[in-house]
């Protein structure tokens, strides 16, 4: 055991050597004004990798990685046929919405653990101790009228949701008799942080990274599963079930488009300094029904982490309280306002809910509650993109403000205090989506050591000594506005470009190389973030280091060093397709 343990030590130093050696290098090669502090990191971003790296080379393969050659990739949708540039003869819009709670019966005699945080101010245990209003599932069915199908999206209430479990919802839609054509069937994730973990890593996380290193070794063996299957199995047929009652809703109707760029003090960028590019839009989408009687539906997207409830604080609020956060409180906003609610998060990488606008210097004590006055100040916003100030004051509950002015003084701020409203247009009856795939390798000894050790679903891919994951990504167009359908939580300069892309103002010196979604498609191209796939942030190849520190946290939360290029390769290939 000894000697064992020796080998173990000279192969994590051989290889950490090695590691730091390449990263000095890769340092000091950009130019002559690479800083001491990024050869800093870079050196402890190898000795990080070094030991990550050694730690794989002593735990075998997950026995449930897939040989290249065996891969199939099932249950995917490819999207339209073909990419029309003008409205079908006679068509016209039509839409279905559905809601499901994805809350189980059982949550207060079984144990659940929700996905986000682990903290030490909670002893490392985040189990389901209360629920504070809810999880959900928003699904959406739409149509153009031009016979090519029906799009469905499906937004979920949790931290992320892998492509795996999503071909799952797939598959059990396609079970269903639903007596149209599908063309394709998209699931994104809130990035809430105090919902039931739906990717595994904070599901008794340490009990079961002890027993599943034990079991690695262990012929005729299976390990255990990073999250509760039984509750997964729940969720994907909740959500399948929920598509199927929005495609049986589906009615005929308009479609209008709205944008508005935000005051920047509602998002908190904790952002590496090198990504600059800040989207602080919220765009709108609202599906009118011919038939009056029916409720209309109303897409918001913005780009922020759903984190406020779930951070552990103190003994009252100690990240054991289930949430939906501030994307319940707006849905509960716009559906009081008469709406179905629908909601799609954007680029979000280190981008957060900024709550100085909307705690307005009054006393909340409980930490949910900033996820709500964020939340229904957002709902608000949507509700009135269009409106003039007048129009919204006449509306307003002056007694309530007038109340919380005297309280917050001079941290109060009015919401729509110097209102300007936007325009509203309608959109032509015109869905066109491509969908692909982007094989990524995976090159981060972390995220490969969690599939080794089952912790999360992926759909490990392996050719000889390289390992990948293929996931998904997407080009769409709304009448005349332009979506990327993007998996993880994307860095918004691959969006709307930025400093990291560049060679001046990135870790390693050199430029990233590769044109961002709005040279690729044009520059109102919004980010639906988080679609289809959760694998972490995706990072410039160029700003990307294991180092930690320096705001290159985000990295060990990553595929690897080459996942945006993969996934921008992947965009520049649908570029030439369709533009």
């Amino acid at each position: 055991m000894k000697k064992h343990g020796i080998k173990i030590v000279s192969v994590i130093l051989a290889l950490t050597m090695v590691f730091s050696g390449f990263s000095i290098v890769g340092a000091s090669a950009a130019d002559a004004g690479t800083t001491l502090k990024n050869a800093g990191v870079g050196i402890l971003g190898g000795i990080v990798k070094g030991l990550l790296s050694a730690i794989n080379f002593v735990v075998p393969d997950n026995k449930n990685f897939v040989k290249m050659d065996d891969y199939k990739n099932d249950y995917f949708y490819s999207g339209t046929e073909t990419m029309l540039d003008e409205p079908a003869a006679n068509a016209v819009w039509s839409l279905g919405y559905a809601k499901a709670s994805l809350v189980p019966t059982d949550w207060q005699s079984k144990t659940y653990y929700l996905g986000g945080f682990m903290s030490m101010q909670n002893g490392m245990s985040n189990k389901v101790e209360e629920v504070i209003d809810d999880m959900q599932a928003r699904v959406i069915a739409v149509s153009d009228g031009s016979g090519r199908g029906v799009t469905i999206f499906a937004n979920i209430d949790s931290i992320g949701f892998a492509n795996g479990d999503i071909k799952t919802i797939r598959k059990y839609l396609q079970e269903m008799d639903l007596g149209v054509k599908i063309n394709s069937v998209n699931v994104s994730s809130t990035h809430c942080h105090s919902c039931i973990d739906t990717q595994g890593l904070w599901t008794n996380t340490f009990s079961k990274l002890g027993k599943n290193m034990l079991k690695a070794y262990l012929p005729f063996t299976e390990m255990e599963s990073g999250v509760d299957a039984d509750y997964i199995e729940f969720l994907c047929r909740t959500v399948a079930a929920a598509m199927k009652t929005a495609i049986a809703d589906m009615k005929e109707g308009t479609m209008t488009y709205a944008v508005k760029t935000l005051d920047a003090g509602y998002f908190n960028n904790k952002n590496r300094k090198s990504a600059t590019a800040h989207m602080s839009d919220m765009t709108r989408f609202i599906f009118t029904p011919f038939d009056k009687s029916a409720r209309p539906t109303m897409l918001v997207n913005i780009a922020a982490h759903p984190d406020i409830a779930g951070l552990a604080v103190n003994k009252v609020d100690n990240g054991r309280q289930l949430s939906g956060d501030y994307v319940y409180y707006m849905g509960d906003t716009i559906e009081n306002a008469g709406y179905n609610f629908m909601f799609v998060n954007g680029a979000i990488a280190g981008i957060y809910a900024g709550r100085g606008l909307t705690n307005d210097g009054v006393s909340l004590e409980r930490r949910y509650q900033q996820s709500e006055r964020y939340g229904r100040e957002m709902g608000n916003i949507a509700l009135n993109l269009t409106n003039s100030y007048d129009a919204i004051a006449s509306r307003a509950d002056w007694d309530t403000i007038n109340k919380e002015m005297a309280e917050g003084g001079e941290g109060y701020t009015l919401w729509f205090e110097g209102w300007t409203p936007t325009t509203e247009r309608e959109l032509k009856p015109l869905l066109n989506i491509y969908i692909t795939t982007a094989m990524v390798q995976v090159t981060n000894p972390l995220i490969l050591l969690v599939g080794k050790l089952n912790l999360a679903n992926y759909a490990v891919i392996k050719d000889h000594h390289k390992y990948y994951i293929n996931t998904e990504i997407g080009y769409m167009e709304m009448g005349d506005v332009k979506v990327a359908l993007m998996p993880g939580e994307i860095v918004q300069d691959l969006v709307a470009g930025g400093a990291s892309l560049t060679a001046e103002g990135s870790f390693s010196g050199k430029d990233f190389g590769y044109k961002t979604i709005r040279e690729l498609f044009g520059e109102d191209t919004i980010c639906f973030g988080l679609m289809n796939d959760a694998i972490g942030y995706v990072v410039p190849d160029n700003d990307y280091s294991l180092g930690i520190v320096d705001d290159h946290y985000q990295e060990l939360i990553s595929l690897g060093n080459v996942t945006a290029s993969s996934i921008m390769k992947g965009f520049a290939e649908i570029a030439e397709k369709v533009n």
